[in-house]
This record gives C-alpha cells, sequence and structure tokens, in this order.
C-alpha cells in the first residue's frame, strides 16, 4: 500500500485556531473531515489516518509548537516509513500574496520557523510543500502581530476557497504526482 504524509503547521491552543499562521492546520482538518477521519492525540501531533483509493494517508498537526515542527515531521515519517518524497507540508506564506498557491519539490524555508526546523531536521529543503499565500498587508514592524492574528473579515471568502481547493490538491498530489499537480496549482487565482 502506498503510503503518504501530509504536514499541516500551525500551533495549538484556541488562541492561534483562526490566525492565518494555522492554515496548516485548517487545511488538514477540512481534508481529514472530507474523507471521514478523525484527529486524535498521539505522540508529538494530532493525528488522523485515511485511506483513499488503497492510499494510506497520515495527516498530522504538530504539538510541538512551530519552531519544532520538524521533531513531529521526523517522527512520523520514520514511524510509518514515508519516503520523503511522499510528504506533503502545508504552510503560510507571507511572501506569496492571498491570491496564490504554491507547489514545490524543495525550496528555502523563507523565514517560516517551521520550514526552518524541518529542514535542519531532516537536513535537507528538498521535501515538498504547498505554500499558502497570506500577503503581506501589514504596516512596518507589525509581521508578527499580522501572522498570529486572525484573517480579516474581506479575506475569508476567499480563504475558504484555498481551503477547499488545498484539500483537492493533497488528492492530487497523492494520485497525480508532484509534477502535474504543480501544473494545476502554480498558475491558479483566487479574488474576493
Amino acid at each position: 500500500m502506498n503510503k503518504y504524509l501530509i504536514v499541516g503547521l500551525g500551533n495549538i491552543g484556541d488562541e492561534y485556531a483562526r490566525t492565518r499562521h494555522n492554515i496548516g492546520f485548517n487545511v488538514l482538518e477540512v481534508f481529514v473531515q472530507k474523507h471521514g477521519g478523525t484527529f486524535s492525540l498521539e505522540r508529538l501531533a494530532f493525528k488522523a489516518e485515511v485511506t483513499i483509493k488503497g492510499r494510506k494517508i497520515i495527516c498530522i498537526k504538530p504539538t510541538t509548537y512551530m519552531n519544532l515542527s520538524g521533531k513531529a515531521f521526523k517522527y512520523w515519517m520514520d514511524k510509518e516509513n514515508i519516503p520523503v518524497e511522499n510528504t506533503l507540508t502545508i504552510v503560510d506564506d507571507l511572501a506569496i500574496p492571498l491570491s496564490k498557491l504554491r507547489l514545490r519539490p524543495a525550496g528555502t524555508d523563507a523565514g517560516h520557523n517551521g520550514l526552518k526546523d524541518i529542514q535542519l531536521t531532516l537536513g535537507t529543503d528538498k521535501y515538498p510543500k504547498l505554500r499558502f499565500g497570506i500577503g503581506n498587508n501589514y504596516p512596518k514592524g507589525m509581521q508578527v502581530q499580522f501572522v498570529l492574528g486572525n484573517w480579516w473579515n474581506e479575506e475569508i471568502p476567499v480563504v475558504n476557497q484555498k481551503i477547499e481547493k488545498c484539500s483537492e490538491i493533497i488528492e492530487q498530489f497523492i494520485f497525480m504526482g508532484l509534477e502535474k499537480t504543480m501544473g494545476n496549482v502554480n498558475n491558479l487565482s483566487f479574488t474576493q
């Protein structure tokens, strides 16, 4: 059976639940619910397991907080014996506008602490990432407040569209592979 590890990045706790930085958690929640799974607290993560057309998909929301995401990623990748190319990490990205998503087979952490820790833990930046653009519409010096802030009301329709699309992208990644899925994703544009 082919196995996949889908990692949604975020921070645990109600105070973070609807923030931009928790979009990885939000995408996984929609994906798992769509496929009839439920999360349970396990080692280093909330974990859900779903099977779609003979493929086993392990979904994790690390409980390590963002800065130690690599620990949960590596633990579950090793425990389930999943090759790094069968992983997909979903993450917020300031450098990408809210209207866009980016799927890449590799790439730097771009200053994102969760990705930085995964890269450090794995010893490489060559692992697939789905970057959910959150834009950079904040005053100078307010980056942390913006990232850890809740979505603005006018952003929510686009955010919801993109979350639904990300759920489909996970399926495409699993069944079509990274290259074909990238062709479908990287030219998408979402409008309010």
